[in-house]
């Protein structure tokens, strides 16, 4: 089972309970089948911390793109937002597949709550009965979570439930500069300390989501009624918004996120365009006529990488290069120039090596790369790649073409491959 699941509800507390906290009191009523459950992610373009933070590539994904995924393929929302303030970020949230609300400049200042953007999304959207407010900061958020926190809404009863994660960290009380005190433990006998295994820890709120439902929020609330929580497991509880060190949340990413429904393969063929992948697009003539192509070696060392791990290489062209210059680089690859339309071809290799298509893996970077790029099992684009190619693929690199594009793919092949086979050996 991917997640533990506990559910507390408001009146089963007992000083704390909803009633003792002001909160509205527990009602849990039936919700009704045709109850419109929508997700909404908020994503304001004003984050101070990390400058666009919801749209910056988190292991070659745009970071809302990760809790966007996780939210189309849960299936159980009929409708799913992004609340901004910002066209770029506009721009992405619909090549996820998402709607987009335009808040107001109310709602989107460093003061607004959570609440207040929420509030006015209800008050554009008469449909909704139940808001699934989801953390763009999550990336590691599975459908699977997703899903059963809707059943606890629709079929359990639950007004409210909110994410939470399991911590072993024992608490002391603080002591402010200046007092005379001694600090005194909040969660433990020191006489008699726990080791981890024996005890259960404590759950804290990790931020990922919180649903509740419009009559409660009409009251001004996201927590109340009949409340439960939902236990995350600890390595997907990533926050970008604590887990400021992006090189590591891009790590956990790779390691735990989700990468969609159909289970990844081991990737046997990688098929590159060669003018703006291989090279930067640029060509050098001579006063006889002769070009002349410049590549990185860097990618000259992805491509022998990925060669010494069993991965056929191959190149593609719609111009027709010069055979003495693709010999001259000695990648010692597979290539085809002149091609029309680059599908046929791929499919013709992909039978060849008798491989499905989730085999295959695809570094593109113009719109005849399209199919390609949606029909592989891995794809990728470099940074400097067009709109088209870059709304099809499921990676954008860091780097240009013809700047290291094909060695950042290949290490980004080699550890969703490692993924793979750690899932094998568990299996």
């Amino acid at each position: 089972m991917l997640v533990s699941l506990r559910r507390v509800a408001a009146a089963d507390r007992p000083s704390s309970s909803a009633a003792a906290a002001g909160l509205p009191r527990e009602s849990g009523d039936a919700v009704r089948p045709s109850a419109h459950m929508a997700a909404l992610i908020l994503a304001r373009g004003g984050s101070k911390g990390i400058p666009l933070k919801n749209i910056k590539l988190l292991a070659g994904v745009p970071l809302i793109g990760w809790v966007l995924r996780a939210a189309v393929d849960s299936g159980v929302f009929q409708s799913i937002w992004v609340s901004t303030d910002h066209d770029e970020i506009e721009k992405v949230a619909k090549q996820f597949g998402a709607q987009v609300h335009r808040r107001s400049s109310e709602v989107s200042k460093d003061s607004s709550t959570s609440l207040d953007a929420i509030v006015e999304f209800l008050q554009y959207h008469d449909e909704v009965d139940i808001v699934g407010n989801i953390q763009a900061t999550s990336p590691c958020l599975h459908p699977t979570d997703l899903i059963r926190v809707a059943k606890m809404i629709r079929e359990d009863g639950f007004d409210s439930v909110f994410s939470v994660v399991r911590r072993h960290q024992f608490r002391w009380s603080e002591i402010k500069k200046g007092v005379c005190e001694v600090t005194k433990p909040q969660n433990l006998n020191p006489a008699k300390r726990p080791r981890r295994q024996d005890w259960d820890g404590e759950l804290y709120e990790n931020g990922s989501f919180y649903f509740a439902k419009r009559s409660l929020i009409d009251k001004g609330y996201l927590q109340g009624g009949k409340m439960a929580y939902y236990e995350m497991r600890a390595e997907h509880s990533v926050d970008i918004d604590v887990d400021i060190d992006w090189p590591i949340a891009e790590q956990r990413v790779l390691r735990f996120g989700y990468f969609g429904k159909e289970a990844l393969k081991e990737v046997k063929l990688l098929v590159c365009t060669i003018d703006g992948c291989l090279t930067t697009g640029h060509i050098y003539v001579s006063e006889d006529g002769k070009e002349v192509l410049s590549y990185d070696v860097r990618d000259a060392v992805g491509i022998q990488l990925l060669q010494e791990r069993g991965v056929e290489v191959r190149l593609i062209s719609e111009r027709n290069c010069s055979p003495k210059t693709l010999s001259a680089m000695k990648l010692g690859c597979v290539a085809e120039v002149g091609v029309a339309a680059k599908l046929p071809v791929v499919e013709k290799w992909r039978t060849e090596l008798n491989l499905c298509w989730k085999e295959v893996a695809y570094l593109g970077n113009e719109e005849s790369d399209v199919e390609c790029l949606k029909k592989a099992g891995m794809s990728a684009v470099p940074a400097d790649s067009c709109p088209a190619a870059q709304k099809a693929t499921n990676y954008i690199c860091k780097c240009n073409g013809g700047r290291g594009a094909i060695r950042e793919f290949a290490e980004h092949v080699f550890l969703l491959m490692e993924k793979v086979n750690s899932a094998g050996k568990k299996a």
